[in-house]
């Protein structure tokens, strides 16, 4: 690998509850190195939704420190963090989170019209859903006109419009039948494969194996790191 794109230093993360506090993550260190593929498991409840906001700079931790192409997020503001994601993280869930008002090209659109202020005239919006198999027809019709694996497409098209270095993918076929599923893994892959640093959290077995490293999260803990 080129060079490192994330570093973790002895994160941990404390949620305060009245009925005692929760520690989701515990003392966690990680790097990760520009264009990998890394897998993230581990039971329900182990830190994996966690660990995956941490990365994307949705939450901070409460204590250590988080570095995203060498800078420390948590000496960043709001403003800064928000930046950072858009510019840096591309995101792809398993609900796909798309805005339900928006034709699946205005979805696409609306994160590269947050960074430039402007509609896109580029064409690069086009490209991205005819690289994922959205077609002209298809991108004008709203997400609930969609189904589960176009809706999925869309959402990947989405999270590469701003041309982002890492990929954070929270199980991005739960939501899919076997054949669609296999169908998002291989244009997943084929990102990776041009460079995109690729992070998937997963209870898929099958999944996990395709990437370079899993890593296995347990009680907040990295129990395993197949380096």
């Amino acid at each position: 690998m080129a060079d490192e794109v994330i570093r973790l230093d002895q994160i941990t993360k404390i949620y305060p509850l009245l009925s005692g506090d929760v520690v989701a993550l515990d003392n966690v260190s990680l790097s990760i190195q520009n264009g990998e593929f890394v897998a993230i498991i581990g039971p329900s409840g182990s830190g994996k939704s966690t660990l995956l906001n941490q990365l994307g700079c949705l939450d901070v931790p409460t204590s250590g420190d988080i570095f995203i192409g060498g800078k420390s997020i948590t000496r960043m503001n709001d403003y800064e963090l928000t930046r950072l994601r858009l510019m840096t993280i591309g995101f792809i869930f398993q609900k796909f989170n798309l805005l339900p008002l928006l034709s699946a090209y205005e979805n696409v659109e609306y994160p590269y019209t947050l960074k430039y202020r402007k509609k896109d005239t580029t064409g690069r919006v086009s490209k991205l859903l005819s690289l994922v198999g959205i077609h002209e027809d298809l991108a004008r019709h709203k997400p609930n006109e969609l189904s589960g694996g176009q809706q999925q497409r869309v959402a990947i098209a989405r999270a590469l419009v701003n041309n982002p270095k890492i990929l954070l993918c929270d199980e991005p076929t739960g939501n899919l039948d076997s054949k669609t599923g296999i169908l998002v893994m291989s244009i997943l892959k084929r990102l990776n494969k041009k460079g995109k640093t690729l992070i998937i959290v997963t209870h898929d077995p099958a999944i996990a194996a395709q990437a370079d490293r899993i890593i296995t999260i347990r009680d907040g803990r990295i129990a395993e790191d197949g380096s």
